[in-house]
């Protein structure tokens, strides 16, 4: 970063859970606090905070897919910043890749990042180094924590718990348990019944559409409903093959 009078600061906040975001004095307000107190004790050396907010609540910091982040890149570019102000490091991202691209865009506009928690400065190279080492820490924890979520959720399901997505005719979930639905189950009989008949899912079909079977009616949180019409043939076709129908369940590519 060159020399100057002025250093024009940004202070950038993010959260990755709305949890909380509504109250009066939030996460995001509290970063930008201690960051906004970060710059005034650099005041002597010309550090001046820019009245612009930088901004991201309830978005995830693994992508750069972020209404404050591109508006942040698009003043970098625009010469409008000279110095990135953080809580923490993570709260710009959590991917080393992304990272990668921002110090790039930081270098080339002549713009130095600094974390407020962590005291890291990407105008030496020593703290770059810093700087990489620590978020790829950040990266592994995110990692391992995504993993933690995905075998939680595949025991839960091992376990015959309803982890989620719409409940299939025939069915009631109550506490992550699915409950037979006996007026429903009556037309997923006949429907099987049918196909062990006839082998032949157009015919079934048509039997089905003869009897006056419909799918389940759903109604969606806006009022709006679904559902309640003939079987397709598609759907009749899910129905079959889905093995919820005798009892066990799918996760990736095991049953």
């Amino acid at each position: 970063m060159a020399d100057k009078s002025t250093y024009r600061c940004a202070i950038y906040t993010r959260k990755s859970h709305e949890d909380g975001l509504d109250q009066a004095f939030n996460s995001l307000d509290a970063q930008h606090e201690s960051c906004k107190a970060y710059i005034t004790s650099q005041t002597g050396l010309g550090w001046k905070l820019r009245d612009r907010p930088y901004d991201d609540g309830g978005i995830s910091g693994s992508h750069m897919d972020r209404p404050g982040l591109q508006a942040l890149i698009t003043d970098i570019k625009a010469g409008l910043v000279d110095i990135i102000v953080v809580y923490k490091v993570d709260r710009l991202t959590r991917s080393l890749t992304d990272f990668a691209k921002l110090v790039d865009i930081f270098d080339e506009h002549d713009v130095s990042f600094v974390s407020v928690t962590q005291a890291f400065n990407t105008t030496t190279s020593m703290g770059r180094l810093t700087l990489n080492v620590l978020l790829s820490f950040a990266q592994f924890e995110r990692e391992v924590t995504a993993e933690r979520i995905r075998d939680k959720f595949a025991a839960s399901k091992k376990k015959g718990m309803w982890m989620g997505g719409p409940v299939p005719f025939g069915y009631d979930n109550r506490d992550r348990q699915l409950h037979v639905v006996e007026k429903e189950a009556q037309s997923i009989r006949t429907l099987f019944d049918l196909y062990i008949q006839h082998k032949n899912i157009r015919i079934v079909k048509i039997k089905a559409d003869e009897l006056g079977l419909v799918s389940k009616l759903r109604i969606q949180k806006s009022g709006n409903q679904t559902g309640g019409t003939p079987f397709s043939r598609g759907h009749i076709r899910t129905i079959i093959t889905n093995p919820v129908y005798i009892g066990k369940t799918r996760h990736k590519n095991k049953t």
